[in-house]
């Protein structure tokens, strides 16, 4: 495997309110006289660590909350991280100088779950799909029209439409001019932010057969986020688990579907349609996901367990390797 495109190193991230001076003095002295004061800082992301080498599809599932969108705008560059490191090609985003950083942002491009409210419903596709490419000089004004064209009709769009605006088009062609805009300013990295949910199943389908052929095509890696495990089941090389702000497995696809590790792996694998197990009864995971204003103290799914010990509760597992590139953090592989 070649060296990582992109790795993140122990990366957290953490939403709370800035309060002014007075609010300030109001909670010391509620401090001062014993009264509690809630905590109001949410933990998204908690210490999150993997590498994406180029070429290589890694999806990042987990349940709605769980923090893997936020992971995926850091690794984009839309959101600042509050502890830890983003490396794009060995260097780490914040220490690059200006120039770079720009080149850097350039390569790496997201797309989003909403076609509907991801696309500026002001401009025409044309403009929606020329406007980054020529704002960093890549296309010479006499050959604008030629090159988003060309954008189009990669993404799968007939060019005869580009001077529409969003709304006149259907949910799967809003996202197909979204892929367009991403490609357009030649990116190395995509992040696909839950890029198929909002869509129907037959859409779905182009949508994702899209991809894999771009990847052939462009040679292009990809972070594709999603809750859906028979997607990334089609789509990736590795899977990443993550549960409420921490990746609690890692694994080669096939890996983590024959032999999953940890409780909740399995439990999410548990809950999959299958064609060979249509009569079955489900049974979700118990419990919801706790809040991550208040996130429960050593293993976050001990709630939630049926193996859970009494360690779970105070003492939080390692990430360790319990197979040959498949890696765990559960204490029962103690």
């Amino acid at each position: 495997m070649s060296a990582p495109i992109i790795e993140l190193r122990h990366v957290s991230k953490r939403f709370g309110p800035q309060h002014d001076l007075a609010a300030r003095l109001a909670r010391n002295v509620a401090t001062r006289f014993g009264r509690p004061t809630p905590n109001e800082t949410v933990r998204a992301v908690d210490d999150v660590s993997f590498a994406i080498a180029k070429g290589e599809v890694v999806g990042l599932v987990g349940e709605s909350g769980c923090g893997k969108s936020t992971v995926g705008r850091m690794v984009a560059g839309i959101m600042p991280t509050t502890e830890g490191q983003v490396l794009f090609e060995g260097q780490d985003v914040n220490t690059l100088s200006a120039e770079k950083t720009r080149a850097a942002k350039l390569k790496i491009q997201m797309i989003f779950q909403d076609p509907y409210a991801s696309l500026n419903p002001r401009l025409r596709v044309e403009e929606i799909v020329g406007e980054a490419p020529s704002v960093h000089g890549m296309v010479p004004r006499g050959q604008f029209g030629s090159y988003v064209d060309a954008q189009l009709r990669r993404a799968g769009l007939d060019p005869a439409f580009k001077r529409r605006y969003p709304h006149q088009f259907s949910g799967g062609q809003r996202q197909r001019i979204g892929i367009a805009r991403a490609l357009a300013v030649q990116p190395e990295f995509l992040v696909c932010d839950e890029a198929v949910a909002a869509l129907d199943v037959s859409i779905q389908a182009q949508i994702l057969n899209l991809f894999m052929d771009l990847r052939q095509e462009l040679g292009l890696t990809y972070l594709f986020i999603s809750h859906d495990l028979g997607v990334v089941e089609h789509l990736s090389d590795r899977v990443l688990i993550m549960y409420l702000g921490r990746i609690v497995e890692a694994a080669p696809t096939e890996e983590v579907f024959l032999r999953p590790n940890h409780p909740y792996t399995q439990a999410l694998l548990a809950e999959v349609p299958r064609i060979e197990a249509r009569k079955r009864r489900f049974t979700a995971i118990k419990g919801e996901i706790p809040s991550p204003l208040n996130p429960p103290s050593g293993c976050h799914f001990h709630p939630r367990c049926p193996h859970a010990m009494p360690r779970c509760s105070v003492e939080v597992p390692a990430f360790k390797e319990v197979a040959a590139g498949h890696r765990s953090a559960c204490h029962l592989n103690d």
